[in-house]
């Protein structure tokens, strides 16, 4: 019975789903945009190669609907693509090396939109692009989360950690930050994982602050999934979910990508997705302990049944800042400085994950060792150190800064 359920579930995924080339059109800012249309998303690994330069979009489960040879202007020579085996092998070939942005997939009337962007830059040596970065702020809208003292709601404070690391990254040269929610609305489940996948996330972080029955229950985690939970804590957090999971199951919708159905038929990919998760989780678990403000509930990365962290290849993690029923947690995490603290852990330890998992065509595919930040209008000598966990003398030297003001614009190394 089980194998019929499994086979059912593979058949369900592997229907038709056609590519075809919509348009190849100049926008704004010299960008170029090249724009294909499927009948639901799909699972796309994308990458770029050199000499001759081109860009390739492995489509999984496609097939074409037409036949793809379109040449177009300078930088790109043509767009060409062949299927085989339910794989639709896209390449851009090009002139010479762009800048290039992981494709996005949309909904656009029945149909989905998958859109790759590039631009010209003769500043580059190889084809580069951002990493992509999916923050997701727990709860929202009519889901509090959990409450603590002085009417604290979880879904205020993990959309304000959220924002903390969101401006980070988004003022970091090569980091491109994608916010699952930036106000307070109602996402479901799925929508949270389903739009990391649509946005080309590189990895996807989840961040709660929850509550426990008992009061004295303190300190933050870091979770990655399993079937199983690692403790009463991971336990019970599940268990929370439970009613809502099911609900999203039955509105997974026609043309979503079906993740559960996925595992099935990528289970090497999976498996390695979660390998990528636990280095992940360690690394920020191994800031988050370094952090004097902030107390460990757990000293190892933990496992749970979040449904939120199921993709099969996007590397997902879940940080608990912290329980907000305990009243020493609630006090911290009310704070913009200790908000603050978890923000820089979990950007610290992401940046640490890169430099052991590179990237291929990005900044950390060779660790340079350094990142560059874009001055913001307020910013200050003494806030930037913070945020990256460095001093203020450790910035002046860097960039001979010799007590000289800072504007907003203006790029400084930070050594990390």
């Amino acid at each position: 019975m089980n194998k019929l359920i499994g086979l059912l579930i593979i058949t369900s995924f592997v229907q038709s789903n056609e590519l075809s080339l919509q348009k190849i059109e100049e926008i704004e800012d010299a960008n170029i945009k090249i724009t294909f249309e499927m009948d639901r998303v799909a699972y796309v690994n994308s990458y770029a190669l050199e000499n001759p330069s081109r860009i390739v979009l492995e489509v999984n489960q496609t097939s074409l609907k037409m036949p793809i040879n379109e040449a177009y202007n300078y930088p790109i020579k043509k767009v060409r693509a062949s299927s085989d085996n339910d794989l639709t092998r896209v390449v851009i070939d090009l002139y010479e090396s762009v800048y290039w942005r992981k494709p996005i997939q949309s909904q656009a009337d029945k149909n989905v939109l998958l859109e790759l962007q590039i631009k010209k830059d003769r500043n580059l040596k190889k084809n580069n692009r951002d990493i992509i970065i999916a923050i997701d702020a727990g709860h929202g809208g009519k889901y509090p989360g959990a409450v603590g003292p002085n009417n604290i709601l979880e879904k205020d404070v993990t959309l304000l950690i959220a924002k903390e690391l969101e401006r980070t990254l988004r003022d970091t040269k090569g980091y491109q930050a994608v916010m699952i929610r930036d106000n307070d609305e109602t996402i479901s489940l799925n929508e949270r994982y389903q739009y990391a996948r649509k946005s080309g996330a590189d990895i996807f972080v989840s961040i709660h602050a929850d509550g426990f029955r008992l009061e004295s229950v303190k300190g933050a985690s870091v979770f990655i999934w399993s079937d199983e939970a690692s403790s009463t804590i991971a336990m019970n957090l599940s268990e929370k979910q439970r009613k809502r999971i099911q609900a999203d199951i039955k509105n997974l919708k026609p043309n979503d990508f079906d993740e559960d159905a996925a595992r099935n038929k990528y289970p090497e990919i999976y498996e390695n997705k979660i390998n990528q998760s636990k280095i992940l989780g360690t690394k920020i678990l191994d800031q988050l302990k370094r952090d004097p403000y902030t107390k460990i509930h757990k000293k190892n990365v933990e496992y749970a049944d979040f449904r939120v962290l199921k993709s099969i290849d996007i590397p997902s993690i879940l940080v608990e800042s912290g329980f907000i029923t305990n009243p020493e947690d609630a006090k911290r995490l009310k704070g913009k400085a200790g908000r603050r603290m978890i923000a820089r852990s979990v950007f610290l330890g992401i940046h640490n994950y890169f430099k052991e998992v590179p990237k291929p065509n990005t900044f950390m595919e060779k660790d340079p060792g350094y990142v560059m930040y874009e001055i913001q209008k307020g910013d200050v000598v003494s806030e930037i150190a913070i945020r990256f966990g460095v001093t203020v003398e450790e910035i002046n030297d860097t960039n001979q800064l010799n007590n000289k003001s800072i504007y907003p614009g203006q790029l400084i190394k930070i050594i990390i």
